[in-house]
């Protein structure tokens, strides 16, 4: 066996020279020499490719008489070095299935004979062929063949045994078991030759080529298949849907030819269940085919599906669940199928399936779990809920209640969508009370029964609440998606639920929608008691009415009117005025409404009521009505003279009407024809100024007057003649404005104004001043003015005094020190009177004025305001010092706030003037939702440390399930955001986690972490419900010091481990203490835990096999063996092994780590040779081992058969191979440092040959049984009695021949024949495979050379 890597070698080295040698000839195969040489010979002497090629010429082919053959394949279909090149690969490709299949038969460990001549005939044919192709450079002569056959098949011969070299002989005996010895024959080596045979052309073979020796034959039987029944082999879950009423329950049935069948049902909840009991079914043939017509009737339906069902009004969510019941899978030819019908909850097990010659088919251990299907419905509206159409502001909060009925713990899937956004929310662990599982236990079996019952918790009916806002106007709606049982069953809840559309409600089981109506509000549009509408006599006025924020869901509104008729100044109603109320009506998508009047007076709004809500009356609410009179004149004619003479004339006007004026005129001259003439004025006083430039008498005569409501209205006016014949000034300060125009002074309280005049000319002055009231006028004469500039405190018209309204101030005339008195005509100045102060009060009744809102959510306080914008409103908090002021533009605007309090208005100012705030409408509370918050329950075992606000909780083992119940308050289904933490090995803490946890019961069970031992710290940092969702609220986390926390120390169990495997050494009688320090080896225990540890170690003596055990108590996490107690007292490998560990946790220990839980100890002494086994009888093949002590290297004299020899050994143990029966004697051990030498005189082996087995006489025998047949099994038993075997039952080989897997083993013992039967009813293969004898095994034990 030692010298075939050497032939391996040589035969590579011959390939590679080969191959060099093909590459040598390519590289010179187109020589242009040889070519001209070619051409020079006659065509008898024309040397072959191959001769030029080995640079053979005419020439000396002649000299040499030998001519040149050519080659079997012409040169014309595979030039020369391609020949070469194929053939040579072709040898290299067939050595190197040689070399693999050496290797398969070293790892079969069977003889090799048959795939020797296969190699001898295939390298024989191999070298011939090749001396028949003559291709040149590869020609040899009939010698060097016949070497070559005999070199190659003396390589067969070492390779594949037919050659043995006796190497124990020349190296006395001693052999070293080679690192392949352990390989055995398996299936994937059988595998791998089956796939490599074709491929080689059958070079490497399929199967073994040669039988074992010691072990042959084979007996196979054959019989029919078993049997067999299958419940539920999907392992499905099931539930009984209403409108079906039952679930069928498949059976796999293989090679039965059922009769009948036997099943139990175990109530949901048993044990625990009230009256709850196991019930047993029994199902014939009849019964079975039965339920077989249903199944098929539901099969038909399911594979021919009609389109018009999916759109039936009768499908419901549990349809799709009928039909994945009836879809079969695929079934074998030898299998059938058959279902069981149920039609009430429980735990479904087989207990016998039987055919017709009650024969029981063996059943699968399967079970069906068959639930309720879980519903889930809303409940009956209470309350505000069942408003389907509300307003805004009218109840809010509302609580809609949800039955779920199924196995808990359950799911909820369930969809909200407001004015078409949708967003979906999924709620967890619904159930009802809590109750554990071991709790039950307790009350019903003990645990040992509870144990192997499987418990499936009984249906519970769970009402739970939904919490809605209906704060906004807009449509809502909520919907019931999808429930999922603690079981896995998922039911969709039907298809009835369609995204409503913006004017639509629905109520069903599955859905609710609900619509929030905006509340109508009605204002007069461009009319106000401070800017009334004008009404011309003898036609009518049309007064504009709008609406707000009117919902069209809501129309007709209905707004009522009432009608006020203007009073006298003693507060008298009018003649013909009589007060009523009217009622309009205003339609749907009509935002306004046109309302004709005839009749002065003040019209308001009382109310304004829709279909379904009362609405607001805005401001304006009252729109004042007035009645205009005909434009008139006052119209005084003067005479200009300048002191000197009359230069023209002077009409002073008074207008009454509404401005601006025109005034129609008649100017002749002489005999000549009237000239009509206009003159425009904007303001209510006038003076006309006419001073012709040519000379004559002049007659001028006023005719007609138009303002800004009537045209043209005939005017009789004076007139005045004159002989006109062809010169002294004052004006109102620039303070009251600048220009051509009017001039506009504003007053708000008082009975007189302050009025600047400027003044030129030499004075003292005389100044006229003209105030022109509503109805009156009236002249002022100011005299002795002796400066230029004077303020003139004008009083204002009694009129005005107590109503709003205006006046006009204008100059007159002036005089100045010379009495020449000169008529002014400059723009006046007009004054408005506002009598009516700016209010301002918020909106609503004192239960009104509050509003509840999420925190920091900014809001709109309605304010309701009067006079004219824009408006400052300040304004505070109460308990407050700040001072706020915000600028409003509308009348109907509010204050924008985001803070909680009461506010308080404490003052209102207009454009021109100060306000008041009405008394009992002053303040307006803001509230805010209380944020939902979580806090242990009483329940939950805790102490609480008050410097860091934390829950300590019990600790608890590593692994083992541990939870806290939760009390919530809010408004639910809750979100609760936590942080995971733990000790870092910084010194501080890292979050490991940060998960959100969903519950919609106020109290809620939550799950600690118990995988990860150490101190884990949970810590809520944030909670959301239905007003605070964390989807809005991210930044709204609890204050830290807030927070609930609590933590838990989680306990790792105790392990033990030795620090490494490094053997330790020690003397014999030594006692088991520390080794010095400067030792490479350790021998420390290292432990994982909470010290003090008690640990439990064993020391077995390998040799005495004794085994102490000492218990040793360890303070710290780090101990070195130190057993002083403990002494060697033998000598030999010992082998100390961890047994257990425990710590102060009183937890359960860790799985030990079987690579370093023990530990070896060679205890010696001066140099000695020990065999591991202590027998004289030993078998050819054997390895006897031997443990040597001392220091190495060691020479140990050995006898075999009388004859002696020595072998030095640098390494313990000492191993030999016993390859020869006879005596085998160790007389010698040597120690070399010491050079000492011990005699060994009891170390003596008798070495036996090894014995054989045969089934079936050694051949292989196939039978073929029936059902209850037996055959009978002959094993032929050869050796020295009495004999042990061990024989096997293996599957039948597959078609590919690869061998079956082992289906059993069995050894029998004290067989003193020579022959042993067995009887069995077993398909499958018998082979032997193994036999002892009294003293010898086949096959041998394989040495364990790494002990």
């Amino acid at each position: 066996m030692a010298l075939r890597p050497l032939a391996c070698k040589a035969f590579s080295r011959a390939t590679l020279t080969s191959l060099q040698q093909l590459r040598t000839a390519n590289n010179h195969f187109h020589a242009p020499n040889s070519l001209r040489v070619v051409a020079s010979l006659p065509s008898a002497a024309v040397p072959s490719p191959g001769a030029q090629l080995l640079g053979m010429t005419a020439t000396s082919a002649v000299k040499g008489k030998s001519i040149a053959l050519n080659p079997l394949i012409p040169e014309k279909y595979i030039d020369i070095p391609s020949q070469r090149l194929y053939y040579l690969s072709l040898g290299l490709l067939c050595q190197s299935i040689k070399l693999v299949d050496f290797l398969w038969s070293l790892a079969a460990a069977e003889s090799s004979s048959a795939a020797c001549r296969k190699w001898l005939f295939f390298d024989f044919a191999y070298c011939v062929l090749l001396s028949q192709l003559r291709i040149p450079r590869l020609q040899y002569s009939k010698a060097t063949v016949i070497l070559q056959i005999c070199l190659l098949w003396f390589l067969d011969g070492i390779l594949f045994g037919g050659i043995n070299i006796n190497l124990p002989a020349v190296f006395g005996g001693l052999v070293f078991t080679p690192g392949f010895s352990d390989l055995t024959s398996s299936s994937e080596t059988s595998i791998v030759r089956s796939i490599l045979s074709p491929l080689t052309f059958g070079l490497v073979s399929s199967t073994p080529a040669s039988k074992d020796g010691h072990l042959l034959g084979q007996h196979t039987v054959r019989m029919s298949p078993i049997s067999t029944a299958h419940l539920n082999p999907q392992s499905l879950n099931y539930c009984i849907s209403p409108s079906l009423g039952f679930v069928l329950l498949p059976v796999i049935l293989n090679n039965t030819n059922i009769a009948g069948l036997k099943y139990t049902v175990t109530p949901l909840g048993y044990p625990g269940s009230a009256g709850g009991k196991v019930e047993t079914h029994q199902l014939s043939i009849k019964e079975l085919r039965a339920i077989e017509s249903t199944y098929l009737a539901k099969l038909q339906v399911a594979t021919q599906p009609d389109q018009s069902s999916q759109n039936d009004d009768e499908y419901d969510e549990y349809d799709d669940d009928e039909d994945s019941q009836i879809v079969p899978s695929k079934l074998h030819k030898s299998q059938t199928l058959t279902h069981i019908m149920l039609s009430r909850p429980g735990i479904v097990r087989l207990q016998q399936v039987y055919d017709y010659a009650n024969a029981e088919a063996r059943l699968v251990n399967s079970e069906a779990v068959v639930v309720p299907c879980p519903a889930v419905e809303f409940a009956e509206d209470e309350g505000s809920a069942r408003q389907s159409i509300r307003c805004a502001g009218q109840d809010p909060e509302s609580e809609l209640k949800i039955d779920i009925y199924g196995v808990p713990p359950l799911s909820l899937r369930w969809l909200r969508t407001i004015n078409g956004e949708r967003e979906q929310f999924l709620v967890e662990g619904i159930e009802g009370e809590h109750k554990d599982v071991h709790d039950i236990i307790q009350e019903n079996l003990n645990p040992e029964t509870a144990l192997i019952v499987r418990r499936v918790p009984a249906a519970q009916k769970v009402t739970i609440p939904l919490s809605i806002t209906l704060r906004q106007p807009g449509t809502y709606s909520y919907a019931l998606e999808e429930i999922v049982d603690g079981v896995g069953n998922t039911i969709r809840v039907g298809n009835e639920y369609v995204t409503p559309d913006a004017n639509s409600i629905s109520k069903t089981k599955s859905t609710r929608s609900y619509m929030v109506l905006k509340k109508p509000s009605v204002s007069f549009a461009h009319c106000s008691a401070d800017h009334p509408t004008s009404l011309l006599i003898g036609s009518d006025s049309t007064l504009n009415i709008r609406t707000e924020d009117a919902d069209n869901f809501d129309a007709p509104w209905d707004i009522q009117l009432a009608y006020q008729p203007p009073v006298d100044a003693d507060g008298k109603v009018r003649k013909g005025g009589k007060p009523y109320k009217k009622m309009l009506k205003l339609q749907e998508d009509e935002k306004s409404l046109p309302l004709r009047v005839s009749s002065p007076g003040d019209y308001k709004f009382v109310s304004i009521t829709g279909k379904y809500c009362t609405g607001t009356v805005l401001a304006p609410d009252t729109c004042k009505v007035v009645e205009k009179p005909y434009p008139s004149a006052e119209i005084e004619w003067k005479r200009i003279h300048e002191c000197s003479g009359d230069t023209g004339v002077s009409a002073t006007l008074v207008l009454h009407g509404t401005p601006p004026f025109q005034i129609y005129y008649t100017q002749q001259r002489d005999r000549e024809p009237p000239v009509q003439r206009s003159k425009h004025f904007t303001t209510s006083r006038a003076e006309l100024t006419i001073q012709p430039e040519s000379s004559g008498h002049y007659t001028f005569t006023f005719t007609a007057i138009s303002d800004a409501n009537y045209r043209k209205i005939e005017l009789q006016g004076p007139s005045i003649d004159q002989m006109i014949h062809p010169v002294a000034s004052a004006d109102f300060s620039e303070r009251h404005g600048s220009g051509r125009g009017k001039r506009i002074l504003s007053t708000c309280s008082g009975d007189s104004v302050d009025i600047d005049i400027d003044l030129k000319g030499t004075g003292p002055w005389n100044v006229e001043l003209q105030v022109i009231g509503p109805h009156y006028a009236e002249t002022m004469s100011i005299q002795d003015i002796d400066t230029p500039k004077k303020t003139i405190r004008v009083p204002i018209p009694k009129e005005l005094e107590s109503n709003s309204g205006s006046f006009e101030i204008d100059l007159v005339s002036v005089e100045d020190a010379s009495k020449c008195k000169r008529p002014l005509s400059v723009p006046g100045v007009e004054v408005k009177v506002k009598r009516v102060v700016p209010t301002v009060r918020f909106y609503g009744t004192k239960d009104e004025r509050r509003v509840i809102v999420t925190e920091n959510e900014k809001v709109s306080l309605p304010l309701r305001l009067t006079g004219d914008g824009p408006w400052r409103v300040r304004y505070k908090k109460q308990n407050s010092d700040r001072v706020m002021t915000s600028t409003i533009t509308d009348r109907n605007g509010g204050l924008q706030v985001s803070d909680k309090g009461t506010y308080e208005i404490l003052a209102v100012f207009d454009s021109q003037c100060p306000g008041t705030v009405v008394a009992d409408a002053i303040d307006y509370t803001v509230d805010w939702i209380p944020r939902p918050s979580a806090k242990l329950s009483t329940s939950t075992s805790s102490t609480y440390h008050a410097h860091n606000g934390s829950h300590i909780l019990r600790p608890i083992c590593e692994g083992v399930n541990d939870h806290v119940d939760l009390e919530l308050t809010g408004r639910p289904p809750f979100q609760i955001m936590y942080n995971i933490a733990q000790n870092s090995e910084s010194g501080g803490t890292k979050i490991v986690g940060q998960p959100t946890f969903h519950s919609i019961q106020p109290r809620t069970r939550f799950q600690l972490q118990t995988s990860t031992p150490g101190r884990i710290y949970y810590e809520v940092k944030q909670i959301g419900d239905a007003a605070y969702p964390l989807s809005k609220t991210k930044d709204m986390v609890i204050p830290r010091s807030e927070r609930l926390l609590f933590e838990q120390q989680v306990s790792v169990r105790p392990s033990a481990r030795f620090r490494n495997r490094n053997r330790l050494a020690y003397c014999l009688n030594d006692a088991l203490r520390p080794l010095d320090s400067s030792s490479s080896v350790d021998g420390s225990i290292v432990f994982e835990g909470v010290p003090p540890f008690t640990l439990d170690l064993s020391i077995k003596n390998i040799a005495a096999s004794h085994v102490d055990t000492m218990t040793v108590q360890v303070p710290t996490n780090s101990w070195k063996l130190d057993l002083p107690s403990y002494s060697f007292t033998s000598i030999g490998p010992h082998l100390i092994t961890i047994e257990k560990v425990s710590d102060a946790s009183s937890c359960e220990q860790a799985i030990l780590d079987p690579l370093l839980r023990s530990i070896w100890v060679d205890v010696a002494e001066t140099a000695a040779i020990i065999p591991f086994e202590r027998r004289e009888d030993i078998c050819v093949g054997d390895v006897t081992q031997f443990q040597l002590e001392g220091i190495p290297p060691w020479t140990i004299g050995y006898k075999i058969n009388g004859k002696s020899y020595t072998q030095e050994a640098k390494t313990s143990p000492f191993s030999v191979l016993q390859q020869q029966p006879g005596l085998f004697t160790v007389n010698s051990i040597a120690h070399q440092q010491k050079m000492c030498k011990a005699v060994v005189t009891d170390l003596r082996f008798n070495v036996h040959a090894l014995p054989s087995a045969r089934v079936g006489q050694g051949k292989n025998i196939f039978q073929d049984i029936h059902e209850g047949d037996q055959a009978e099994i002959v094993f032929t038993l050869v050796g020295e009695p009495p004999f042990t075997f061990t024989y096997q039952r293996s599957e039948l080989p597959s078609k590919k021949g690869v061998p079956g897997k082992v289906l059993e083993t069995h050894t029998v013992s004290r067989v003193q024949q020579n022959e042993y039967s067995i009887f069995s009813a077993l398909e499958g293969t018998w082979t032997v495979t193994s036999i002892t004898d009294k003293y010898c095994r086949y096959p041998p034990v394989q040495p364990d050379l790494a002990a």
